[in-house]
């Protein structure tokens, strides 16, 4: 048995392997609505033969959202919508799964292919907010600053959308707290510049990430795992860095967290990032290391023996695959065959193999 399709038990939940299907935007969605074309993105991997397919960042409200063409899960017909996904993808033998996230100044832009700019309000966009002011760079919307009560009603909407997460069959939900989101412009110190209970030191900047963990798990089952996405660095001088994440991280086992998702950057436009194979892995496993919960390793993965390694030296606990699963739906299976690992085809596709 090889350690990539070793199942991994979380709870009451056992996937079937080490491959997850990292959540990658569709830019697709009506009114926060998914369709068809959700239904074959995801229910292809699943039938591939991942171990958990996770659904894009869906907002939890609709000025959460990255664009207006983004998933939601802040009513009860986007949760109808989900529902069949989610029990395909589960017939399938994979863990359905499904990324709740707010996108605080990075918000209302154009979808990637048509500029990434901001939408104004006239032209169905909406105004933006965040921790503090400051947009994202030139052609992003201006947001304002956060209130108390603003910073409650987040708290809520997160409950909420995981509520409706149960409700439409998922049984894995991830927290994103990176790539320059609303959680991760509360966690570094570029972004939050507040003197109040939400910002300034360490403690105070990661309060929110914290407060929304507990209210997702007042309503996200015990059974359920429920993982969080960080950057583990800015990559900009003075920003959150692996020290801070890992002090983060040090603390979610209490707060019920079962998995870090460890990706990195996308804060400020001026982050330089050393990209190359495996650039983030190196997170992942010293994270894993010093704060002792497990983590996923994201980030150029694009090989069978690549991601057997990043398993079997200690780095990880599961790989998160995005373009190398976009370019092949069929990776778990080819990969599986290349290590000599038993995968189970559909019955449907059996004479292919």
């Amino acid at each position: 048995m090889t350690r990539l399709f070793a199942p991994l038990a979380q709870r009451s939940i056992v996937m079937r392997n080490r491959i997850a299907v990292s959540p990658m935007c569709q830019y697709s969605a009506t009114d926060g609505v998914p369709d068809a074309w959700h239904l074959v993105h995801l229910g292809s991997r699943a039938v591939g033969g991942a171990g958990v397919v996770m659904a894009e960042a869906t907002a939890v409200s609709p000025e959460g959202r990255i664009s207006p063409a983004d998933t939601g899960l802040w009513n009860d017909a986007q949760a109808q919508a989900w529902a069949p996904m989610a029990a395909f993808v589960r017939a399938q033998g994979a863990v359905p799964a499904v990324q709740l996230a707010h996108a605080g100044r990075k918000a209302s832009t154009q979808v990637p292919w048509l500029g990434r700019l901001g939408v104004r309000p006239e032209d169905g966009g909406w105004q933006v907010v965040a921790p503090s002011g400051g947009a994202y760079d030139a052609g992003y919307p201006e947001p304002v600053a956060m209130d108390a009560a603003g910073i409650g009603r987040v708290i809520d909407d997160f409950r909420a959308a995981a509520r409706r997460a149960l409700d439409a069959g998922f049984e894995l939900v991830e927290i994103h707290a990176a790539h320059g989101y609303l959680l991760h412009q509360f966690l570094s110190p570029l972004t939050n510049h507040r003197d109040d209970a939400w910002g300034g030191g360490f403690e105070r900047r990661i309060r929110l990430t914290l407060e929304v963990i507990a209210a997702v798990r007042e309503v996200w089952p015990e059974r359920l795992p429920l993982w969080l996405r960080i950057s583990a660095t800015d990559w900009a001088d003075g920003g959150w860095d692996v020290g801070q994440s890992i002090a983060l991280c040090s603390q979610l086992h209490d707060v019920g967290v079962d998995l870090v998702d460890v990706s990195s950057g996308g804060l400020v436009p001026w982050q330089r990032i050393e990209v190359g194979p495996g650039y983030q892995v190196p997170f992942a496993g010293e994270i894993r290391r010093a704060s002792d919960i497990p983590t996923g390793a994201v980030g150029l993965i694009t090989s069978a023996s690549q991601a057997e390694d990043v398993l079997t030296s200690g780095e990880a606990d599961i790989v998160l695959l995005g373009r190398e699963l976009l370019r092949d739906p069929y990776f778990p299976q080819h990969a599986a065959r290349e290590l000599g690992a038993d995968l189970p085809v559909p019955v449907q596709y059996a004479r292919a193999w």
